[in-house]
């Protein structure tokens, strides 16, 4: 099998294809979607001006429809139509992967709820690029996408991340970095973090250090920020977590602690698992102090 025989393969009719677009990079663009887009009946696109560039240089020249925010509704019934007349279908977002922080997971539920087949292709992604790239552990990690605009909702959702021990992952835009990290210091303290700015793209930046020094160097900068970026931030300490959880828990006994578990809804065994856990105590000695009395 020659190279080019190795990855050629035939689109199949009235399958919706999600294809991943590079970041920046064009030279990111893999061979299977521009496979699918060459051999697709229709394409949707998240901007039909940038995608169309993107078509252009490729030489693909096929009906070039939006698909958005603003009319995936109205849109959502005229592709499973199309799907459904054996239409192949290729939906394109402006950058990266398709349904992450842009259209395409309503299309892929769609598709699910009338048994029509659909196939999600690998590609460019902007929050595991800066993850890999942060330095920050990759074993466990929370993609958080855009922080709400709304102050009392972006506090109370780093409130609700503040206990979370995964590393972190945000985008954001360059005139709100400078208020996120504010409100990222303020609820959670400093942390490690790491900041990617136009991945894949001539001006890609790095800067790899922790929430107050990123937002100490970009006070100081007479540039006002500019870019997509990615933030990522270290999770919460699960040591000092544990020392958190044991101290909120010293003021009962191991046994109330159990009935409360137990009232709200956890079976004996769990509870008496949980309280051992966040007490730093041996089961057996939960269980022998349960049956003192």
């Amino acid at each position: 099998m020659t190279t080019n025989e190795s990855y050629r393969f035939q689109v199949q009719p009235g399958t919706l294809y999600l294809c991943p677009t590079p970041l920046g990079n064009l030279g990111d663009m893999t061979l299977r979607s521009l496979e699918v887009l060459k051999q697709a009946d229709l394409i949707y696109a998240e901007d039909t001006r940038r995608s169309l560039k993107l078509l252009t240089h490729f030489d693909i020249r096929k009906p070039l429809f939006s698909y958005h925010d603003h009319n995936r509704r109205e849109k959502e019934g005229v592709i499973l139509e199309e799907l459904r007349k054996g239409n192949t279908i290729a939906l394109v977002t402006d950058a990266g992967m398709p349904g992450i922080s842009d259209p395409g997971t309503d299309m892929v539920q769609a598709c699910l709820r009338e048994s029509l087949p659909f196939e999600v292709l690998p590609g460019p992604s902007a929050m595991l690029t800066a993850l890999v790239a942060s330095g920050l552990s990759t074993e466990r990690f929370a993609f958080e996408g855009f922080l709400p605009r709304d102050k009392k909702q972006r506090r109370q959702a780093l409130n609700k991340a503040a206990d979370d021990s995964h590393t972190l992952i945000y985008y954001e835009a360059p005139h709100r970095i400078k208020t996120t990290l504010k409100a990222m210091l303020e609820a959670w303290g400093n942390r490690k973090a790491s900041l990617g700015r136009e991945l894949t793209k001539k001006h890609e930046e790095w800067r790899r250090s922790t929430l107050e020094e990123l937002l100490r160097d970009f006070e100081a900068s007479e540039t006002p920020p500019k870019g997509e970026m990615v933030l990522v931030v270290e999770g919460a300490d699960e040591a000092v977590l544990a020392e958190a959880a044991r101290e909120a828990w010293k003021d009962i006994s191991p046994q109330a602690h159990v009935a409360l578990l137990m009232e709200a809804g956890k079976d004996k065994k769990t509870a008496i698992k949980e309280v051992a856990v966040v007490r730093g105590i041996p089961k057996r000695d939960v269980y022998q102090l349960l049956h003192q009395d």
